[in-house]
């Protein structure tokens, strides 16, 4: 492609955060990198407690086993996600009941997501979309109101924000990704966040197998106890060092993400047949997905982005319904038409390409192709 779908935002800096673990010969996997990344993490979204994990999927799943979901539990999802939403209840062996997302956000919407709480549902989990907060304030008081835990999942959406505070800061806990086409990445990676001391020692405990985490592993003789059961899901002491040289950027990545997101705007708002990314009061977005909506549905949506990807333009559907992935629909019996608005919106999406060094000349280039499409 001419123009990809996304370019990592990256210089010296990160190199030189990469050599000096390489050159050290020690603490590949373990090392103090992890423990001040955590720190600045929890600094930025403004939480107590920060754990980095291996993914952003670990993270989630981490999540599910901290607080303590199991067989017979439903925690409320959204169907439009990428699948670990998902996946990170069915890993526990809980259900996941898929609420309906608005169109203005994209999110799960407020008023489907009460009717669907039961006697059952332990949680919800909620997305916010491409780097646009859901309405997460609204949501935060429905599960206070059902005494229900809120987990974030915060992927696209790191550096967002919704009436000054940051995404990931609302719910009880949150998930990061660090994957390539993240605001941030470290390859891949994530992390897990909450304010409460008892779910981030038990999050200890699942991220290294169990292990009481006293000392290095590596480096001590000491004999290691281990108290619980366990997984390996940590990030390395390498590339812990790429997340805090990539968090130290964060504020320009974001800030050009903005500037370019305007820009393309300007450039297709007079288009009838699409619709741009919603800019809202008291909301800060960061384009971590730059996607419109094609109004007419999925046949011109997919005309266009097969027209598009033919002039060297990257575009994506981002999301198609999880529930109807052909395992949701072999395991649970999902079909077409149980989350009808879900359907129709996910129809509509098609994601451009978006990130920080895109120019104007290629922006410009991607707009004249979509205004020649339409015409």
């Amino acid at each position: 492609m001419k123009i990809p779908l996304f370019k990592i935002y990256n210089n010296i800096k990160d190199t030189e955060a990469v050599d000096e673990i390489i050159k050290s010969g020690m603490g590949w996997a373990i090392g103090s990198k992890v423990e001040e990344f955590e720190t600045a993490l929890a600094k930025y979204i403004s939480v107590k407690y920060a754990l980095v994990f291996n993914s952003g999927t670990s993270a989630l799943h981490a999540l599910m086993l901290s607080y303590g979901f199991g067989c017979g539990d439903e925690v409320i999802v959204p169907s439009f996600s990428f699948v670990a939403t998902a996946n990170a209840p069915v890993f526990v062996g809980a259900k996941p009941v898929f609420a309906e997302i608005e169109d203005k956000t994209l999110g799960i919407d407020p008023d489907d997501l009460e009717r669907r709480i039961t006697q059952k549902t332990k949680a919800i989990i909620v997305v916010h979309y491409g780097g646009l907060p859901c309405r997460i304030e609204e949501i935060k008081k429905i599960a206070k109101k059902h005494n229900l835990v809120l987990i974030e999942d915060t992927a696209e959406a790191m550096g967002a924000e919704a009436n000054g505070k940051k995404a990931g800061s609302f719910g009880d806990a949150s998930a990061l990704s660090f994957c390539q086409n993240k605001i941030i990445t470290t390859g891949e990676g994530g992390a897990a966040l909450t304010n409460s001391k008892e779910i981030y020692e038990k999050l200890k405990l699942i991220r290294s197998h169990g292990r009481l985490e006293g000392q290095d592993y590596f480096s001590s003789s000491l004999c290691a106890d281990y108290v619980a059961l366990g997984y390996n899901f940590r990030m390395s002491n390498i590339l812990a060092g790429l997340g805090i040289s990539q968090l130290e950027k964060i504020k320009k990545i974001i800030a050009k993400r903005r500037t370019n997101a305007e820009y393309l705007n300007k450039k297709l708002v007079e288009l009838k047949n699409i619709t741009t990314p919603r800019v809202a009061e008291n909301v800060f977005i960061v384009y971590q997905l730059y996607t419109i909506k094609v109004n007419a549905g999925r046949e011109i949506r997919d005309a266009l982005k097969k027209y598009l990807n033919s002039k060297g333009i990257m575009a994506k559907v981002y999301f198609d319904p999880i529930h109807l992935t052909d395992f949701y629909k072999r395991a649970y019996g999902f079909k077409k038409g149980d989350l009808p608005i879900t359907e129709r919106l996910s129809e509509q999406v098609l994601t451009l390409p978006m990130y920080p060094d895109l120019t104007k000349q290629e922006m410009d280039y991607i707009a004249k192709n979509i205004k020649y499409f339409f015409k």
